[in-house]
């Protein structure tokens, strides 16, 4: 129970949840759920409608005709406050206490706090995460681990942005009106009601990374929210500042009309270039001749990549936004200092591409690469960011969807295998950043790791070696696999996961006839 008429709360109540979960909040969550929960169940159905046409061959990707004045106006966005104007390495991870002082004392200029890909959903993190993001809003944030180490926050901190669910994921802890309530909501709502006018007060304001859109429309939502939160708390218009993540391909096409429906509330569009292959992939399920090589081997490089991230950076700086890079998933590897050389070499060519290109800044996901990230942009960018140069890239449809040649490999498909299993576990026992094999992975790599395995079981592809991609051999892949994790974990930890489980999930998923939209979706089932 909640105190709130028609609103639910199904998850245990612990007493520093209480000063998230005031009557209050609530109200105010429910006043935004229930205005604008049904536009975001029509926009799911919208998003259903266009893949399906995509699968039957009856719709053609490119730019839209109606929205045509809207690309060829002279229009700009509103503006970028002071301390959203260098953004050159902005560091990302989960909304975990020690994660939050770690990314804030990181040097980055930015943090994104994550309710999205790198979290695990559970009830208990996603209250904590407010709870943490509360505490971190008012500089009263510490944390000490089992070891009696202390860590509080340094006098200089990274610019603190929250990133909500995606549209497709609900909360099914919190009920309002009998109906589980969007995720996104959930998040922006409540970070907002208790943090606007404290970040404010302090310099700041309420900023946010908007993930997973799939068409202007669904930024037009968003935009509706931001005014009705800013009025119904008395906050001034145009307060709220977004980041939207361009990273289906769906609204690559949509750019302009994304930045258009939230010129008020938006400062800059990001590359997120995983959750983009993930698209990629994903839209062309039904078409076996757009199949995509070993993941390893599609980089930003790759001529459908790189006019992706030019267009992006075309198109904010012509309308006086900035351009986000994409994520460095690679990690330091502490006890080998030759290949921790060849990473960072590999991170610094990745992030001289982005700063050439015309990103204005980068992203990593770990603080031991901030330094390596920022300085390659400040050799490259001496101004707070490079919004005033302007790019004629002429960058067409075709660009855009041009496929990446490339070999499938029995070493492509085993670690697509090897991936899935390991961080569904991490998920399915509530941990949604897992390094692994030198990488970060986040849902949005692990989903690339299941739609290729499907798509290329699905088609019966030929690998480099002769053999065929078939179910038969996936499931005894899987099998091997897991044995491999098995020995390099040892019984206890192997036996005390989650691995049967999350093998059978991968299984289920990478075998099946239809590819389901999300991997999150079936196992948020499995969470707490």
């Amino acid at each position: 129970m909640s105190g709130v008429k028609g609103v639910e709360i199904l998850g245990a109540i612990k007493p520093a949840y209480k000063k998230i979960l005031t009557p209050e909040a609530l109200k105010f969550l429910a006043t935004l759920v229930r205005k604008h929960g049904p536009t975001r169940d029509k926009l799911m159905a919208y998003r259903a409608e266009r893949q399906a046409a995509v699968d039957a061959g009856k719709l053609k990707l490119g730019f839209l005709k109606e929205t045509a004045k809207i690309r060829e106006g002279k229009w700009k966005i509103a503006g970028i406050p002071a301390d959203l104007m260098d953004r050159r390495v902005e560091i990302t991870g989960p909304v975990d206490r020690k994660m939050i002082i770690n990314a804030l004392n990181s040097g980055a200029k930015c943090f994104m706090a994550d309710f999205e890909d790198s979290a695990a959903p559970t009830w208990d993190l996603m209250m904590d995460g407010q709870v943490n993001l509360f505490d971190a809003v008012r500089r009263k944030i510490s944390f000490t681990n089992e070891a009696g180490k202390e860590y509080k926050l340094n006098k200089d901190i990274a610019t603190l942005i929250v990133r909500p669910r995606g549209w497709h994921l609900l909360e099914k802890h919190i009920l309002i009106d009998g109906e589980p309530a969007p995720g996104g909501i959930v998040d922006f709502a409540l970070f907002f009601f208790h943090n606007a006018k404290e970040q404010l007060k302090r310099g700041t304001g309420p900023y946010f990374y908007l993930p997973k859109m799939q068409s202007h429309l669904e930024a037009r939502l968003w935009n509706s929210i931001f005014k009705d939160a800013q009025d119904l708390l008395k906050i001034p218009q145009k307060t709220i500042k977004a980041t939207v993540l361009i990273e289906t391909i769906w609204a690559a096409f949509e750019m302009d009309e994304i930045l258009y429906e939230l010129r008020n509330h938006i400062v800059a569009l990001n590359c997120g270039r995983w959750d983009y292959i993930f698209s990629f992939i994903k839209t062309y399920r039904n078409h076996p001749d757009r199949i995509i090589p070993d993941r390893h081997s599609v980089g930003m490089d790759r001529h459908f990549l790189d006019s992706y991230s030019k267009l992006l950076c075309e198109t904010t700086h012509k309308r006086g936004a900035q351009a986000m890079g994409g994520m460095a998933a690679f990690i330091p590897i502490k006890n080998d200092p030759a290949k921790n050389e060849q990473v960072f070499a590999k991170v610094a060519a990745d992030k001289l591409r982005e700063v050439k290109n015309g990103h204005d800044g980068t992203w990593v996901a770990h603080p031991g690469l901030v330094p390596v990230a920022i300085k390659v942009f400040d050799e490259h960018m001496p101004t707070p960011n490079q919004v005033h140069k302007q790019f004629d890239y002429k960058i067409k449809a075709k660009d855009l969807l041009e496929l990446p040649e490339g070999q499938i490999t029995e070493d492509g498909l085993r670690n697509n295998i090897n991936v899935g299993i390991q961080y569904i576990e991490a998920w399915i026992s509530g941990n949604g950043c897992v390094p692994l094999h030198n990488l970060m992975e986040d849902a949005a790599t692990a989903e690339i790791s299941r739609v290729q395995v499907w798509q290329w079981v699905k088609y019966g592809v030929t690998m480099a070696d002769g053999r065929t991609v078939t179910r038969e051999l996936v499931l005894r892949m899987i099998d091997e696999e897991l044995a491999t994790v098995r020995k390099a974990l040892g019984d206890e930890r192997f036996y005390k996961g989650r691995f049967a489980e999350a093998a059978g999930i991968f299984a289920r998923m990478s075998t099946a006839a239809q590819c389901a939209d999300f991997l999150t979706l079936p196992a948020y089932e499995y969470l707490d």
